[in-house]
């Protein structure tokens, strides 16, 4: 493509309340967002710097400034000169968007995704607006279920956010490596006895808390454990036995990494910021199925408009985890539907 325009910001968006993790916490989401224009359409795309990898807004506008006026780029080109981050990510996002844009087709059809159309619902009719029959056409589609996230605190506070999310259908809770972790899901079960239950480490378990508590997990319905250990350690869990699940985030950014996951996990969290867009998330889906991995699509906390390319890869996964908007004090205009603990596809006034 020709005399592109390509301009990128950073947006702020406050959180609803607290988030923490084991690494720390936030009150508000820092997302880059770009625009990509051929003067007629504009793609947009979002991507979240992840301080975990020393990714900052300021890193991650530098290095899109670094390549926007680099002649004939386009998605594919960005795959070369930019490493799997946020930066890659928000313009290869755009670059899909702008694509669907100029084709009029939507971009599962671009990037041959099966999505299976629900047939209780209807598609539109000849007289709705073109805004509505985008709104409808996206409806018209299976919905999919996704996790809602309980931060880390202390157990009574974790149980008093999963008995006000407790109708929803799955729930993740974080945990931070200490001895309050088996409290905290205790208590949790009993907000929500009937609620589905995955848990996030964020690499803060040593192997001997692993062993000490991963039975007892087993038997409140824990039906998978995410990044237990660092990165650096993880072999351990060649050592290890299994009960539950095991599914690599940290671990797990590219193809690349697939092969030395085997035997240390059984479940590959694709995440569009580590992936560096949807280009190479479906890379690295389709390797780990053939590898024998099962899928969680994750997501960093950002906008619909970050959520909405990981959303394409949700109807093929096991597990899926793009509560980001839910997390947020508002959502932006056109935002995913989320009813019920499940989520629709993207309308095109969206996104693709």
């Amino acid at each position: 493509m020709r005399g592109l325009l390509i301009e990128a910001r950073e947006e702020v968006w406050p959180l609803k309340e607290v988030f923490r993790i084991s690494r720390g916490s936030r009150t508000e989401a820092r997302v880059v967002v770009v625009t990509v224009s051929d003067g007629k359409h504009v793609g947009r795309g979002e991507g979240v710097p992840i301080k975990r990898y020393n990714q900052s807004t300021a890193s991650v506008l530098a290095q899109i400034e670094s390549i926007k006026s680099v002649p004939d780029l386009d998605r594919y080109l960005v795959q070369k000169l930019l490493p799997a981050g946020a930066a890659r990510n928000a313009l290869d996002s755009a670059f899909w968007d702008l694509d669907a844009k100029i084709s009029r087709k939507r971009i599962w059809e671009l990037a041959n995704i099966p999505i299976t159309r629900c047939s209780r619902r209807p598609v539109g009719d000849a007289h709705a607006s073109h805004s509505e029959a985008a709104t409808n056409d996206a409806r018209a589609f299976e919905q999919v279920e996704t996790s809602f996230t309980i931060s880390l605190d202390a157990p009574e506070k974790m149980a008093a956010g999963a008995k006000a999310a407790a109708a929803l259908p799955i729930l993740k809770l974080k945990l931070g490596g200490n001895d309050l972790d088996l409290p905290r899901v205790e208590a949790v079960r009993e907000a929500a006895p009937n609620t589905r239950l995955l848990i996030d480490a964020n690499e803060s378990w040593s192997p001997d808390h692993y062993r000490k508590i991963v039975s007892a997990l087993k038997k409140l319905g824990v039906e998978l454990i995410e990044q237990p250990f660092p990165v650096e350690a993880d072999e351990v869990l060649e050592t290890l036995d299994h009960p539950i699940p095991l599914c690599a985030d940290e671990s797990c950014h590219t193809t690349v990494d697939v092969p030395r996951l085997k035997n240390r996990y059984e479940v590959v969290n694709a995440k569009l910021d580590k992936t560096g867009g949807l280009t190479e998330a479906l890379r690295l889906c389709e390797r780990a199925r053939e590898s024998g991995f099962k899928l969680l699509i994750g997501c960093m906390v950002g906008t619909s408009l970050g959520m909405a390319p990981a959303r394409l890869l949700a109807s093929a996964a096991e597990w899926v985890d793009l509560d980001g908007p839910l997390l947020l004090a508002r959502d932006r205009e056109h935002g995913l539907a989320y009813t019920n603990g499940r989520i629709g596809l993207p309308s095109s006034q969206l996104w693709g």
